[in-house]
């Protein structure tokens, strides 16, 4: 999972799309933003409201700020019982590619 694919991912369970910025900061929203620090790429998550930062973490790696924002907003929807079984039929969310062998 990338920040490119991660918008269709949360779509596909049902996050509302204003609750989530990627790669600007939103008030009202959970933000995904990519910065340099100290001359190394970091992913920060963290929810915006009244121009402050909560529940801030940073990352060092994009697939594991995705993954960790997609875990938290997923176990949201999952607590209001808005996530049910999937349909196994479906095709993968936009956004989404199935690892080659040269990836691995």
């Amino acid at each position: 999972m990338n920040t490119e694919s991660l918008a269709g991912w949360l779509e596909s369970m049902g996050v509302p799309p204003q609750v989530v910025s990627l790669g600007a900061e939103a008030e009202d929203a959970w933000c995904l933003l990519r910065t340099d620090s100290g001359g190394q790429q970091v992913w920060d998550v963290f929810w915006r409201e009244q121009g402050n930062r909560y529940d801030w973490a940073r990352f060092t790696s994009e697939q594991v700020a995705c993954f960790y924002l997609f875990g938290r907003l997923t176990w949201t929807q999952a607590l209001r019982g808005a996530v049910g079984q999937l349909d196994t039929g479906s095709t993968p969310p936009k956004g989404f590619r199935m690892p080659e062998a040269s990836d691995s």
